[in-house]
């Protein structure tokens, strides 16, 4: 091995040792990484020469249309999230688990489907924020979820030819070689069993191997606790059920105080009462719940204001504001003091001293002290911040009213993405670039939002990993490593099976999936040659490397969705090792024993 392939090696041992060990944060050490190998000194023809890389190698992850299209993918969720079509698929698919193993397979089981058929970036892209939002009701932390929400996509990208790039480079190399293209389902005779035990395992130890990390949050935890009037419309999908089955009982950080029906309060609420159309909900909570109520597709604000300002809902935010002694508006009620008049705000909710305030939100008298949840345009905190009619204005973040009739388009954008992107009429990247550029137009989501929207940490670590990535290649470390590792396995058809899988799935940890099947495929192809007098058949083998070059689990380096997962899951390096390992482990004794099975040598 050259010294180039030895100090790219360090640099990778250096890199999976930081990030298991420390909490150091992965876009800064990949990057720190990617620079060392540009500008590291190393002997070259007559000389010395700078960078194992070339800037135009090292860059190159940052013009990778997987990356890129990973980036637009989050304005496209952006679109959906705004427009309520999440919390639509959170409701209606997701329900309410009785605990964290009946949670898990809530999400395993249709992830797994969807991924099948779908690429599995836009699918977890669009999963995570409904899986955020679902756990944070559940009071499940996140960390129980994301990873199983990943491995998922995985597996199930395992099942058809189109479920993940990995199958199709493959396919592409087996054609390229004079066989036959593979068809859409060859790869499902090893890739459902693959399923049933990885989805088996996780359910079963998932809930003791994942960390118990993030944002679990304490019923009503907070000091200031609003009183929050909502009312249920006509044509709710909530009318006719009970508080139970409408998804009210048990809300992480508030509760649902009383009912008026018919301008009398029902008192005694309890989990089996039926709502019915035109109630007047009176909850009572944490700001962070009253925010996320506000935002429920079937429920609306109980006050009309809302629809009496200026401008339209989707250019609006929540805000804290605290009156000042002197603002004319104090011992007046809310309905007196013509607040929305005087400063074109709504107020939707009131705390005081961390005490519930009882009535009508029209009929609370505003008081010295008291902080108002406030809905009113983008502007209102440049406004009033300095002036002496309040002691203080802040603004909520993620608090835009959720645009609700917008996400059936918002559900049909995707779709089309999906559908030309499967067909071949546009590339992935192309058809998520048009998707996100729709969602803009059709006011899905804003400019701002689409902006604040992309997660550049994950980008710049995806990119730089990239570029480390390549340096194994060019470097020959990776072939070196590979021919060694196989010189070990002999003559037996079985053992160098196990070896191209334990290879692969290796390499697929440390530099991309797609680069791991495309360095393993013609060790694969000339170790199968040269078994017994006439070669063996190199079927096998060909699953063998697709499913090692998929079934990415023990870092998040591995994988798009491992990354992408990594900061909603507040993970760490050591948390992928711990359940990776094992699921590693699973799949390549399923792969190995199986394959040859179905596909004899």
């Amino acid at each position: 091995m050259t010294l180039e392939g030895l100090i790219v090696i360090g640099v990778v041992i250096a890199v999976i040792a930081v990030l298991a060990l420390t909490r150091l944060a992965a876009d800064a050490l990949m990057m720190a990484a990617l620079t060392f190998l540009l500008v590291v000194p190393v002997p070259g023809d007559g000389g010395w020469k700078i960078g194992i890389l070339s800037l135009k190698e090292g860059f190159a992850g940052f013009s990778n249309t997987g990356m890129l299209t990973v980036g637009v993918l989050f304005v496209v969720v952006t679109g959906l999230r705004e427009t309520g079509g999440i919390d639509w698929i959170a409701q209606r698919l997701l329900g309410r688990p009785r605990g964290t193993r009946s949670a898990m397979g809530r999400i395993i089981l249709p992830v797994c489907g969807f991924s099948a058929f779908l690429n599995n970036t836009p699918v977890v892209a669009m999963m995570i924020p409904a899986v955020s939002d679902w756990a944070r009701r559940l009071n499940i932390s996140p960390s129980k979820l994301m990873i199983p929400l990943s491995y998922a996509a995985i597996l199930g990208g395992t099942c058809s030819l189109i479920g993940t790039s990995t199958n199709l480079v493959v396919n592409g190399l087996v054609i390229g070689e004079g066989g036959e293209t593979l068809h859409m389902f060859d790869i499902t005779w090893i890739g459902l069993p693959a399923v049933i035990v990885g989805a088996t395992f996780m359910i079963v130890l998932g809930p003791k191997l994942l960390p118990q990390r993030g944002a679990v949050r304490a019923a009503l935890a907070d000091a200031r606790q609003y009183t929050l009037e909502l009312l249920l419309p006509s044509g709710s999908a909530m009318a006719d059920k009970t508080i139970e089955q409408a998804g009210l009982r048990n809300l992480p950080g508030c509760f649902l105080v009383d009912i008026e029906r018919g301008g009398q309060p029902l008192g005694g609420v309890g989990p089996q009462t039926t709502l019915r159309e035109g109630d007047r909900l009176l909850f009572a909570g944490v700001v962070d719940a009253i925010r996320d109520l506000q935002k429920m597709r079937d429920l609306a604000p109980a006050t009309d204001q809302v629809f009496k300002l200026d401008s339209p809902r989707y250019r609006r935010r929540l805000f804290e504001a605290v009156p000042s002694r002197s603002n004319p508006i104090i011992g007046k009620t809310i309905r007196d003091a013509r607040f929305r008049n005087r400063y074109n705000g709504v107020v939707l909710a009131v705390a005081r001293d961390g005490q519930r305030v009882g009535g009508r939100i029209g009929d609370i008298e505003i008081r010295p002290g008291d902080t108002l949840l406030i809905e009113a345009d983008e502007d209102f905190a440049n406004r009033y911040r300095d002036n002496r009619d309040f002691l203080l204005v802040s603004r909520l973040e993620g608090s835009t009213p959720r645009r609700h009739a917008r996400a059936p388009l918002a559900f049909l954008i995707l779709a089309a993405m999906v559908a030309v992107a499967t067909i071949g009429w546009l590339d992935m990247l192309q058809a998520a670039l048009l998707a996100a550029g729709l969602m803009i137009v059709t006011r899905c989501c804003t400019v701002t939002e689409a902006r604040q929207s992309v997660d550049w940490s994950v980008l710049i670590v995806i990119a730089a990993a990239l570029g480390v990535g390549k340096s194994l290649e060019t470097s020959g470390a990776a072939a070196s490593i590979a021919g060694g590792l196989l010189s070990l396995a002999g003559d037996h058809p079985w053992l160098v099976l196990l070896v191209i899988y334990a290879v692969t799935s290796l390499m697929t940890e440390v530099i991309t999936n797609n680069a791991a099947v495309v360095l393993t495929f013609p060790i694969a192809q000339a170790a199968a040659a040269a078994l017994g007098p006439n070669g063996v058949n190199f079927a096998p083998f060909i699953f063998a490397i697709m499913m090692a070059g998929s079934a990415s689990f023990a870092t998040p380096l591995g994988y798009q969705t491992n990354m992408m997962v990594y900061g909603p899951g507040g993970y760490n390096f050591g948390d992928f090792l711990r359940i990776g390992v094992p699921m590693n482990l699973i799949m390549c004794v399923t792969c190995v024993t199986l394959i040859p099975f179905i596909w004899p040598f």
